[in-house]
């Protein structure tokens, strides 16, 4: 990938992010910083899948980042981390994998309804593995 096709990958996670934190009614302070951490976290991904080539570690480092990004500016902003985590976590969403995995389920394609149903499920996974491993880190330090 070139540097001007990341480029192009960054910039259209920042919009999609925001476009989501408009979409939840965000209020204006907290549109660009939100947006921000959905450019980051997509950006951090494609950093880490470039060394490693595994989607499930890239994702899962992309949702740590994005987690711990959303804590602390719910710190610093005094909001709920849930205003910034979703638009951070919005560029790591396998919707292309879904969309693909159901067309070929429809079409009764089921061996490539397989292969994309997988790369859904490796790609959810890791999400929800960042997330929960910062949230019970972050739980336990509160102790």
């Amino acid at each position: 990938m070139n540097e001007f096709e990341i480029l192009v990958q960054l910039v259209t996670a920042f919009f999609g992010s925001l476009g989501f934190a408009l979409l939840f009614g965000l209020g204006t302070r907290h549109l660009f910083t939100s947006s921000l951490g959905g450019m980051l976290s997509w950006g951090l991904y494609l950093a880490v899948f470039s060394f490693s080539k595994d989607v499930f570690i890239a994702c899962l480092v992309a949702s740590v980042f994005a987690m711990i990004y959303s804590e602390f500016l719910a710190k610093r902003h005094k909001s709920p981390a849930t205003l910034f985590i979703i638009p951070a976590i919005i560029p790591l969403v396998p919707g292309s994998s879904l969309y693909y995995a159901m067309s070929y389920a429809v079409r009764g394609d089921v061996e490539n309804a397989k292969i994309h149903g997988h790369q859904t499920v490796i790609w959810v996974l890791a999400i929800a593995a960042g997330i929960s491993f910062t949230t019970t880190i972050k739980e336990l330090r509160q102790r």
